[in-house]
């Protein structure tokens, strides 16, 4: 385990997955994130890539020849080297190789960079094509949160507060975790979103296209919460496990395939497409209060 820490806040990473595994703020004596009870979902803040959410039939096909990956792809699974670590900086390393070519034929380096500046936590992933075709490929985070945070307070004492008026569709997913072809009207000129479990008994909130950068998680029976920054993500998802106590707000870049999807990796939504020799870059930020 690697720990980084600043006099506010201490977080510990897993180079599994290099994968947050707590978020602990010193000045209000609370760990911010999930346990990773396995009871109901055994991960704290997996990384996506290089997909976002499920494949149709799992598999996907690319120049003319067929692959599978899993939901959510492999990076989550994978060792990563801790290539820079500081006192309060942490740089992990995934470098393309013989096991990851063979399920996703594309050379790659994807480094995730965690630094802490007061009682704020900055996530980067960065991934630079080092092969010589165009690089195909979604990322994204799913840190989940605990919740109730405070002692005294309930699951559905909390709300989420979005930055701007929203309108958002929500788009359901199927059975088999695609997403469906009718999305559902939402939130209406909102920026509150009241929490309770049965919200996700249908599986994750995914929404297209967010005006807001900005999410709060809040209650009105407690001053702790956090601010959560998606920064240039374009998906967002808001999921937790049946009946859990935790919230996970997801930002994403990919989306998982359509219930119609054509299962070419080029036609994908929400595919990002990278040139050889070139960096990609997206952050998020969590403040913890």
């Amino acid at each position: 385990m690697i720990t980084i820490e600043n006099e506010i806040l201490k977080v510990e990473i897993n180079s599994l997955g290099a994968e947050l595994q707590s978020l602990y703020n010193k000045a209000t004596g609370l760990n911010y994130l999930w346990n990773g009870d396995p009871v109901f979902w055994g991960k704290h803040s997996p990384v996506l890539f290089p997909i976002v959410g499920t494949l149709k039939n799992n598999t996907y096909s690319y120049q003319g020849k067929t692959y599978s990956l899993p939901r959510h792809g492999f990076a989550r699974e994978k060792e990563f080297l801790p290539e820079e670590l500081s006192d309060r900086e942490a740089v992990f390393l995934l470098r393309s190789d013989a096991s990851t070519k063979a399920v996703y034929p594309f050379d790659f380096e994807f480094r995730i960079h965690y630094q802490l500046t007061a009682d704020e936590l900055s996530t980067v992933y960065a991934i630079t094509n080092t092969g010589t075709d165009i690089l195909l490929f979604s990322v994204g985070g799913h840190p989940a949160f605990r919740l109730p945070l405070t002692s005294g307070t309930r699951y559905d004492d909390y709300y989420l507060q979005f930055e701007e008026m929203e309108t958002l569709q929500r788009w359901p997913i199927s059975g088999d975790g695609l997403i469906t072809d009718n999305p559902v009207p939402y939130l209406r000129d909102q920026n509150m979103l009241p929490l309770k479990k049965s919200l996700f008994y249908g599986d994750a909130l995914v929404f297209k296209y967010p005006a807001s950068s900005e999410i709060f998680l809040r209650s009105s029976k407690t001053s702790h919460g956090l601010l959560f920054q998606c920064g240039e993500f374009p998906f967002l998802g808001i999921w937790a496990a049946k009946d859990a106590d935790f919230i996970c707000i997801e930002p994403w870049c990919g989306i998982a395939d359509s219930v119609n999807s054509s299962q070419i990796l080029d036609h994908k939504e929400g595919i990002e497409k990278l040139m050889p020799g070139k960096t990609f870059n997206r952050q998020w930020r969590v403040k913890l209060f």
